[in-house]
């Protein structure tokens, strides 16, 4: 069976654990979308590991591990990552393949991007900066530039001083004092492509043959359904599809391989950066579980803005995702609370919405409705199998299984590998 894992709100939602548990019953795990902004973080061995774009498979001998061409990859951060990993004691050899069709982030998409962010004033998106967006905007613009593009050195040319005729023209009109330069750039590139190139290959093919051949592969998504550009709270969202259909895209196989989705979820709720977030807690409640939780960005340290568990995103997430299975992480945070809330619907200018509403203004002035559960306050963290967790932490999913429409196969109940119950 072939699954694709993903995060079912706005991200942060713990799917490296959860890929992490599952990778020993598949051959490959795939990447299929995103970039060095999103951190998954993996306890295991005894140790933490943050990765940004290296699949969260690879901390498992003999797994093949790609990176699908609908990832934009810094060959800078990618180096650094690998680096870590190994100097941690984890072999990856030639267990690491990247598409030779992912775009690649140049030094050029940097200064774009902080210059995007500083323009947009109180309206900034939240992003980290990194030159994700500027990156699959020059793929969109089809001025981007490939892995497989470093193989042919003319066309290299051609396509860098293109890329770096727009983005001095763009930093020029925004008034930065930064500009890009060719001979810098093919620099740049030269000093890793031999290396890079080493990796790539066309991972589309090499994952249908290993489908074909009785493989099993898992889809690893960035980021949550909640950040889609398409369907996500738009603007405040990625620039690429994190839902379910940006899997087969982003790994160059066929949707029809794909025979599950898992939709990662906090027992809570979170997002990182600016957006709405209708059921956001105040103060002191908001200092409490963001302390509890350890709600801070694996990539970026920013704190996380935590609210109340919202079945409205999740079930709209479970739609356009066609979820078949849910993995709740981080129930034991809520072990302490007295009381815990679970958003049903929405009142917005005096009507109640049970979905979630395509045009942000609604969103924004959104008044949840919730319904209210006694704590359990007891430690959920040893538990095993569903019977150990007490009453009240029972029916507290099984009133969000109902709301969802989904079942929930998996609970982590800490970060170890083993605090998880399969249900």
């Amino acid at each position: 069976m072939n699954i694709a894992v993903l995060g079912a709100q706005w991200g942060d939602e713990g799917k490296g654990k959860i890929v992490d548990l599952l990778t020993p019953n598949f051959s490959i795990v795939a990447r299929y979308q995103g970039g060095h902004n999103a951190g998954h973080t993996v306890y295991a061995n005894g140790r933490k590991f943050v990765l940004r774009l290296l699949p969260s498979g690879i901390l498992h001998d003999g797994i093949t591990c790609v990176i699908g061409n609908g990832v934009v990859v810094d060959p800078q951060a990618l180096f650094g990552e690998i680096a870590e990993v190994e100097a941690a004691g984890v072999k990856i050899g030639s267990r690491l393949i990247i598409s030779d069709k992912a775009h690649l982030i140049l030094p050029y998409h940097r200064e774009l991007d902080v210059l995007s962010e500083a323009r947009r004033g109180e309206r900034k998106i939240g992003t980290t900066s990194r030159g994700i967006g500027p990156a699959y905007e020059d793929k969109i613009a089809r001025r981007g530039v490939r892995v497989l593009d470093l193989r042919r050195s003319d066309k290299l040319r051609a396509l860098v001083e293109r890329g770096v005729a727009h983005a001095n023209a763009m930093l020029e009109a925004g008034g930065g004092s930064e500009r890009a330069s060719v001979e810098e750039t093919l620099e740049s590139l030269a000093a890793i492509s031999e290396r890079l190139l080493a990796l790539a290959d066309d991972v589309g093919l090499s994952v249908h043959r290993a489908l074909k051949s009785g493989a099993a592969v898992l889809l690893e998504g960035a980021q949550g359904s909640l950040l889609d550009v398409d369907h996500g709270t738009y603007p405040y969202v990625t620039s690429s599809n994190t839902t379910s259909g940006g899997a087969a895209v982003g790994a160059g196989i066929s949707p029809m391989a794909i025979d599950a989705v898992l939709g990662v979820v906090k027992a809570y709720t979170t997002r990182v950066g600016h957006g709405p977030l209708p059921t956001e807690f105040q103060e002191p409640l908001q200092t409490q579980v963001r302390t509890l939780g350890n709600e801070f960005g694996a990539t970026t340290g920013r704190a996380r803005r935590c609210g109340w568990f919202d079945a409205v995103v999740v079930r709209y997430a479970a739609r356009v995702n066609g979820l078949s299975d849910i993995a709740m992480t981080k129930l034991d945070v809520l072990d302490t609370l007295p009381k815990i809330g679970l958003c049903t619907g929405y009142e917005i200018e005096g009507s109640l919405h049970t979905e979630f509403p395509g045009d942000l203004s609604l969103l924004e002035n959104a008044a949840p409705k919730y319904e209210w559960f006694k704590g359990w306050q007891q430690s959920t963290g040893e538990a095993r199998k569903l019977s150990d967790l007490p009453a009240a932490a029972r029916k507290y999913l099984d009133r969000i299984e109902e709301l969802v429409e989904t079942r929930i196969t998996y609970v982590s109940v800490g970060t170890r590998r083993d605090q998880i119950i399969g249900l």
